[in-house]
């Protein structure tokens, strides 16, 4: 089914989706629109208002997100396998429950967004600010990490073993349990290189300039 343009806020829609067809909505209203439980695998969404959304529940995987979005969408427990998010507004949205086993974001406004307790063997993240998020406890093993905001975010106990991260920032960050092994942080801006994000960043490979920062905050000149 294709719906262009279409006010379809604050309806049920589950049940008037057949299953087993492709489904494609365009510049479409779905302010608080119903879609528990949905079956929309390889769904388009081009444009659409998302605020409050309800995804709960709904097979999306490999669905396609492109603009637009809102606020407090919510994914809880949806099937997110290969779903990809591009230049999408989803502040305050929530994925706990979550499959998001090679599920993309990129471009996207992920302010205050939670994917604590998010399931699966990863996701990538490419150009996205998610400043205040809660990943915690999430698994971005060996992914390469670019242009991300991780400012004021709990990362805690997350997996960034072998990750390699270019031109992100952790300013503010909580990291309390957080595994960067082998990471590659050269292309980082560390923050406060405090006691905290230190003992984090064991095993991780930084730049001399990074370094040098780290042993300038302890009162220690390196020559």
């Amino acid at each position: 089914m294709e719906f262009d343009g279409e006010d379809l806020s604050r309806k049920a829609l589950s049940e008037r989706l057949p299953p087993g067809e492709p489904h494609v909505f365009r510049g479409c209203d779905l302010t608080e629109t119903d879609l528990w439980g949905a079956s929309l695998g390889g769904a388009v969404f081009e444009a659409c208002v998302l605020d409050q959304t309800d995804f709960r529940r709904a097979d999306l995987d490999g669905a396609v997100f492109t603009g637009g979005g809102g606020m407090r969408v919510r994914f809880n427990d949806a099937d997110l396998i290969d779903a990809a998010f591009t230049d999408v507004d989803l502040s305050s949205a929530q994925f706990a429950g979550a499959l998001l086993t090679d599920a993309s974001f990129t471009g996207c406004r992920m302010i205050g967004a939670s994917l604590t307790a998010s399931r699966g063997t990863g996701f990538r993240l490419s150009r996205s600010n998610l400043t205040l998020a809660n990943l915690g406890g999430c698994s971005l093993r060996g992914e390469l990490v670019e242009g991300v905001r991780f400012d004021d975010a709990d990362l805690s106990g997350c997996d960034f073993t072998g990750a390699t991260f270019s031109d992100c920032r952790f300013i503010g960050t909580r990291l309390l349990g957080t595994t960067f092994a082998k990471a590659d942080l050269r292309g980082a801006d560390l923050g406060q290189p405090d006691d905290a994000k230190l003992r984090a960043f064991a095993g991780a490979v930084i730049n001399q300039t990074q370094a040098n920062a780290i042993l300038a905050a302890r009162g220690i000149t390196v020559l």
